[in-house]
Parts: structure tokens; sequence; C-alpha cells
């Protein structure tokens, strides 16, 4: 996605529920940036993955092998079609905006999609007794607290 005119790199966490854990944006795609993102997402989780599913960029194996040496790597052709599929309903999002000017706007804005997602597909017990407009505030207090 380009930010303030200049490309920038998305990476997402997303467990095996199809749920997004983290997202994090970079100027960069090397082994400093996905160094920093992994250990943003155990910092944030507390679990240590068995399976990683990345594409097939050269930076990914030898930073998963310091980090991660237990888990297993797929790079499978299809593997990460998980993580492509949102990619679809967040460029709509993004197409009629006239763009972001900041790194952390663009955090915002796909956190917010990835919250709105998870919402969709019931990742979270929102509670039905309670008005919608305080259910819809106890979900943005915990949007706001992950990020």
């Amino acid at each position: 996605m380009k930010v303030a005119g200049r490309w920038r790199y998305v990476y997402r966490a997303i467990d095996q529920f199809g749920q997004v854990i983290d997202v994090f944006v970079s100027p960069r795609r090397d082994a400093m940036a996905a160094r920093r993102f992994f250990e943003r997402v155990i910092g944030t989780t507390k679990v240590m993955p068995v399976e990683i599913v990345t594409d097939r960029a050269a930076t990914y194996p030898t930073v998963l092998e310091e980090l991660f040496p237990a888990a297993w790597h797929r790079t499978d052709r299809y593997a990460n079609n998980r993580v492509e599929t949102d990619h679809g309903r967040l460029k709509s999002r993004l197409r009629p905006m006239r763009g972001l000017e900041q790194d952390r706007n663009a955090v915002v804005l796909i956190a917010g999609h990835a919250f709105v997602q998870n919402v969709r597909r019931g990742h979270y017990e929102l509670a039905v007794e309670e008005p919608a407009n305080r259910r819809l505030a106890v979900a943005f207090d915990e949007l706001a607290l992950a990020i």
C-alpha cells in the first residue's frame, strides 16, 4: 500500500481460526522488519507457533530459524490464501480514500478493518443484552488496548 506517496509493506498475523492478531507497516521488507514483526506478535500473544505460513520472500527463513527453530515454515503456493483473502476487502476500502499520510494512520485503519472482520466472523463475545452503542463502545475499547 502507499503511504504519503511511498510504498509500504503490510505484515499481518492471523491465527488458525482466521482472527487477525496483529498488523505491522514497514517501509522495507527486510530481515529487521520481519524480526520486529514476529517479536511483536509473540509479545502480544505469548504463544509460540507450531506452523508459520508466509510467502516465498527470502527474508523469512533466516529470521524464523532464529526465532522459532521448532516451527514448521510453510511456503506452499496456496497456503497463505487465508491471509490474502482479506486484501481485496481492504483494497476496496482504501480505494475511495485520498491516501494516507502516516504509517500510524495505515496501522490504525488496517487494524480497524481487521477488527470489523473479526467481529463479523464471531471472534468476540459481545453481550446481546446491552444496547448496540454500548457493545460498540466496548468493542472499540478492546481495539484501543490492542493497538
